[in-house]
């Protein structure tokens, strides 16, 4: 009787070899395609049914800057109409980097890259400098490069939220120009964009920005800055 049990309980178990028999290997397959089938439904729950809108400045240039600078210049054709290229933001950090303190650096990339968007790089010294204790290869500063819908993006959030931080603003300078129509301005404090909390902010840092455009004269940069709603100021005739 007990060797009948015990051939009993091992046909129930299956083979001694120990390999699943083909009811348990089918069972983890359909659990597997399960698994999978809600992950692909998740997935499809969290992704956007429709793709994220252009940076609104982009409708406006096509829609408005074109025309207005088509009017004014006589450009015969929408592909000779001056465009902004590139948005390029540097930060010199020449006292933390002579005075070894990394924290510094390390903090002003964190706050760049949350006013920017996107991870500055580090700038190394290309040559020593004795006077200012620099030496070749030394970190001296951060900078990023902005295109595209960040560009535009960027360039929004700086004329609608910074400038108007910006204290006692009477508007930005227009000779910042150079003679390929490129304009470049600055900032004091990095504190002037709102990305940026001012309550974990440990030391004041500026900045320069540039903007690249494809002008071909300082009229035509200007007047294509002044369609994006660039707040210049007006300079006095009779200062002596």
């Amino acid at each position: 009787m007990s060797e009948a049990k015990d051939k009993q309980q091992q046909s129930q178990k299956g083979p001694k070899s120990g390999k699943p028999s083909a009811e348990e290997i089918a069972a983890k397959k359909a659990a597997k395609k399960a698994a999978k089938a809600s992950i692909a439904a998740d997935d499809a729950d969290e992704t956007p049914s429709t793709p994220a809108p252009p940076p609104r400045l982009i409708a406006h240039y096509k829609e408005k800057v074109v025309p207005a600078l088509q009017q004014r210049f006589g450009y015969k054709n929408n592909l000779a109409v001056p465009r902004l290229e590139k948005i390029v933001i540097s930060m010199g950090l020449g006292k933390a980097a002579t005075a070894g303190e990394k924290e510094k650096i390390n903090q002003a990339e964190k706050e760049l890259s949350v006013i920017a968007g996107q991870k500055p790089v580090r700038t190394k010294a290309k040559k020593s400098v004795a006077n200012f204790k620099v030496r070749e290869g030394m970190e001296t500063g951060l900078k990023v490069t902005l295109r595209g819908n960040r560009m535009y993006e960027f360039l929004d959030r700086l004329i609608t939220l910074a400038f108007p931080r910006v204290k006692d603003f009477r508007g930005v300078s227009p000779t910042g120009f150079d003679k390929a129509g490129n304009y470049n301005f600055g900032f004091n404090e990095q504190t002037v964009f709102p990305e940026v909390d001012s309550a974990t902010v440990t030391f004041q840092q500026g900045m320069n920005i540039t903007m690249v455009t494809t002008a071909d004269s300082v009229d035509e940069g200007r007047e294509l800055l002044k369609g994006f709603g660039f707040p210049f100021r007006e300079e006095t005739k009779d200062k002596k």
